[in-house]
């Protein structure tokens, strides 16, 4: 079993940073893919980015590449999402998930634990 949590959202200009954390519990979150999806009002969630166990291979959703860079401290049970040049399309509740494989995967129903959610809005 592995919780996560989030944290590291609030309200932002445009154009502004930030950086979304999710901690993670588990002694073996080293052998798990990490995703970042989001859910905007009204909108079916979708995939943000995802890395693989070893933080060595990464993938993004066309809307955020360049932008917004996902890493992870294995070290730490930490994986996070920096957000930069920020839109007030990004606006949305921000989720972290887990799955117990090795690989990149981008399709919501794979992934095995969520955590709760962080509501990130940009202001324009």
């Amino acid at each position: 079993q592995v919780q996560l949590v989030e944290s590291g959202g609030g309200l932002v200009q445009a154009g502004g940073s930030l950086r979304l954390s999710c901690a993670a519990s588990g002694r073996t979150f080293s052998s798990y893919a990490m995703g970042w999806f989001r859910q905007a009002p009204g909108k079916e969630r979708e995939f943000v980015a995802a890395i693989a166990p070893s933080g060595t291979r990464t993938y993004y959703a066309d809307s955020v590449e360049g932008r917004f860079t996902i890493s992870r401290d294995n070290a730490k049970n930490t994986v996070y999402l920096q957000m930069n040049s920020l839109k007030p399309e990004d606006t949305a509740v921000y989720y972290c998930a887990a799955v117990g494989r090795p690989g990149i995967f981008i399709i919501e129903k794979t992934y095995e634990y969520w955590g709760q959610g962080t509501q990130v809005t940009v202001s324009s």
